[in-house]
């Protein structure tokens, strides 16, 4: 008798085996935990194995078989994109899944605006979007749980490509009060001695650090936070200033207390806005047709809620 199941179920068993955790899973791919349940008890039943232990206090653990098992469903589920990315190139249509990672510090500027234009532009494809840092974003495409992302080109890996779309150069965030508030610019010697909130995400923090290093000077770095808002408001409440690439329209913290924003002098290299992927990503149609709208629409003019004080535009390589 022919074996039974779907490979919605695959994915399901996959979500589970990649997180330990049935309600983990559930968010992961956006369905309830019973769905997720009634997948995994429909597998077992189907194939005759107990893929995972139960463990009431601690979630559910892969037993040796389900080790052996998630490896094969990886394979399928990949193999399972490759055939319907043939598909659409072979009708020339733009259409499937599509997961799209973008970096925590500009998300909410940046994602759901790409979102709505794309799918509105191609309403077959099923566009998911994922916020993680620059590390994750490494992790999620080197393991195809991403197709592409939008994120800067912070110490690129060799097996990852980058295509750029504009430079964001650096800024400094002062609260209203400060003492260099009404500076048309600022040096980085001359914030040195000032208490500073530092954004402290994996590689985000070195860079900002970096440009002190590269001027010689050190900052007095009295907080850390690896949240773009909480930084905002706890400049815009006096506690220190800090230094951003990315800049909301809005000069209110969320609290609704200004804050200013003072470019930085000096040769200081600015994060260059970009799409990432894995080594050969961009020959599937939907993945060229999200980099090729992305250039049409991300862009300092056109993206709601973004200032850029200097840009450039790039030509793919």
């Amino acid at each position: 008798m022919p074996l039974r199941f779907t490979l919605r179920q695959i994915e399901y068993f996959v979500a589970v085996g990649e997180e330990g955790s049935i309600a983990q899973a559930a968010g992961k791919v956006n369905v309830s935990s019973p769905s997720i349940s009634a997948a995994i008890t429909q597998l077992e039943a189907e194939f005759g194995l107990q893929l995972f232990a139960r463990k009431h206090a601690h979630g559910l653990a892969l037993t040796q078989a389900g080790r052996q098992f998630l490896v094969q469903a990886k394979t399928l589920l990949a193999e399972a994109d490759r055939l319907n990315g043939l598909a659409n190139e072979i009708i020339g249509r733009v259409r499937g899944p599509l997961n799209v990672g973008c970096l925590l510090t500009f998300a909410q500027i940046v994602l759901p605006h790409l979102r709505r234009s794309f799918i509105t532009r191609y309403p077959d494809v099923q566009f998911r979007q994922f916020e993680r840092d620059q590390q994750a974003i490494f992790d999620g495409l080197r393991n195809a749980e991403l197709d592409i992302a939008l994120t800067y080109d912070l110490e690129i890996p060799p097996d990852l490509e980058f295509v750029p779309l504009f430079d964001l150069p650096p800024y400094v965030m002062l609260p209203d009060n400060h003492d260099l508030a009404n500076r048309r610019s600022i040096s980085v010697a001359e914030l040195a001695p000032y208490p500073m909130i530092l954004l402290d995400l994996p590689y985000s923090g070195p860079y900002f650090l970096s440009v002190f290093s590269d001027a010689g000077v050190t900052p007095n770095v009295v907080e850390r936070t690896r949240d773009m808002e909480v930084m905002k408001s706890l400049v815009a409440n006096g506690f220190g200033y800090s230094i951003a690439n990315i800049r909301h329209s809005s000069d209110c913290a969320a609290d609704g207390k200004r804050l200013r924003f003072v470019p930085l002098t000096g040769n200081m290299r600015p994060m260059r806005m970009g799409l990432m992927s894995a080594s050969g990503a961009k020959n599937t149609l939907t993945v060229r047709a999200l980099i090729d709208h992305c250039r049409e629409t991300i862009t300092p003019q056109l993206t709601p809620g973004l200032r850029v004080r200097v840009s450039s535009s790039y030509d793919d390589e």
